[in-house]
C-alpha cells in the first residue's frame, strides 16, 4: 500500500472511531437508568476483552507477545484510557447531558497538545494549534449556550468530562510508546483487558444496585462492547500507530458534531442556533488541523529515556 493510501486509510480509521464513539454518549445515558456507571464500564469492557481475546487466539499467524516492561506500560495505558476515562464519563454523562458530554470532548486536543508539549517536547505545525484553537472556540460557543439551561449537578458533570481530557491525553501519549511495534488487535486486547479489571473492582462499589438489566439495556451493553469498545478502539488504535497523537485526537472533534446528532435522535435532547454555529467552527477546525506541511504519516520522535523513567 502506497503511502497516499495508508495515509487515507489512517484518517478513515479514525473518523469511523469517532462516529462509534460519539453515538455512545448517547447510548450511556439511556443505560443509567437501569445500569449504574461503573457496572456499565465493567460488563461492557469484560465483553470486550473477550471478544477481543478470540480473536487474539484465533489469528493464523500470531504478533509477537510484548515483553513484560512493555506489557506493563500498555497494561497502565489500558487502566488510564479506559478505566479512569470511562468512570469520569459514565459518572459524568449521569450527571451532564449527552450532549454536553460529545462537545466537551473538542477540548481534549488541546489538553494532548500541552501534554506533548510537556513531555514529548514536540514541536506543533502552526497550522496544527490553529486548528486545535479554532476547534476549541467552536467547543466553547456549544457548551457555553448549553451550559446556561444547566444546574449544579449538570456543572459537576462537566467538570468531571473536563477531567477525562486530561486522563485521556496521558492515554494518548503514553499508549503510543507503549505499543511501539504491537499491531493494534494485540495493543487493544491487553489494554482493555486491563482496563476491564480495573471496572470489575470498581463496580463493585455499586454491587448492592445490581440487577439483570432489560432487553434493551442488554442490547445497547452489547453494542457499547462490540461498536464502541471492540471496533472503535481498533480503529483508533490503527490510525494512531500511522500519526501523531495531536492530528488523531484532533480528529475527534468531529465526535461533538456526531454526538449532538445522536442525543438529539436518540435521547430527544433540544440543539440551540449557538451549538450548531460551534459545530460547524469544530469541523473547520479539523479540517485546517489536517493541512500539515508533514505528513500525518510521520511518526514523532519519542524520547524513549524521558518516558522509561516513568515507568
Amino acid at each position: 500500500m502506497d503511502e497516499r493510501s495508508t495515509k487515507v486509510l489512517a484518517i478513515s480509521s479514525v473518523v469511523t472511531a469517532a462516529l462509534l464513539w460519539s453515538s455512545s454518549y448517547a447510548v450511556t445515558k439511556q443505560v443509567l437508568a437501569d445500569v449504574g456507571p461503573l457496572t456499565i464500564g465493567a460488563i461492557r469492557f469484560t465483553l470486550a476483552a473477550m471478544l477481543l481475546g478470540i480473536m487474539v487466539r484465533m489469528r493464523r499467524n500470531p504478533a509477537a507477545r510484548p515483553d513484560a516492561r512493555q506489557r506493563r506500560m500498555i497494561y497502565l495505558s489500558g487502566v488510564l484510557g479506559i478505566t479512569v476515562y470511562f468512570v469520569l464519563e459514565n459518572i459524568g454523562v449521569e450527571l451532564s447531558t449527552a450532549s454536553d458530554a460529545s462537545l466537551i470532548v473538542a477540548t481534549y486536543p488541546l489538553m494532548t497538545m500541552l501534554v506533548e508539549l510537556v513531555v514529548l517536547r514536540t514541536r506543533m505545525p502552526l497550522l496544527r494549534v490553529g486548528g486545535v484553537l479554532l476547534a476549541a472556540a467552536g467547543a466553547f460557543l456549544v457548551v457555553r449556550n448549553g451550559a446556561e439551561v444547566g444546574g449544579s449537578a449538570r456543572w459537576f458533570g462537566d467538570v468531571l468530562l473536563l477531567l477525562g481530557g486530561l486522563v485521556w491525553a496521558g492515554y494518548n501519549v503514553l499508549g503510543k510508546y507503549a505499543g511501539r511495534d504491537q499491531d493494534a488487535v494485540n495493543l487493544t486486547y491487553y489494554q482493555t483487558m486491563a482496563g476491564a479489571t480495573g471496572f470489575l473492582l470498581a463496580s463493585l462499589l455499586e454491587i448492592r444496585d445490581w440487577r439483570v438489566p432489560d432487553t434493551t439495556a442488554a442490547a445497547l451493553l452489547a453494542y457499547l462492547a462490540v461498536a464502541c469498545s471492540v471496533g472503535g478502539f481498533l480503529l483508533y488504535n490503527y490510525g494512531l500507530r500511522r500519526m501523531t497523537s495531536s492530528v488523531a485526537v484532533n480528529i475527534l472533534n468531529l465526535v461533538p458534531v456526531f454526538g449532538v446528532l445522536g442525543a438529539v435522535a436518540i435521547n430527544g435532547e433540544t440543539i440551540r442556533l449557538g451549538q450548531i454555529l460551534g459545530g460547524l467552527i469544530i469541523i473547520a477546525g479539523v479540517t485546517v488541523g489536517l493541512i500539515e506541511r508533514r505528513t500525518v504519516l510521520e511518526k514523532a520522535t519519542i524520547p524513549a529515556t524521558r518516558i522509561g523513567e516513568c515507568a
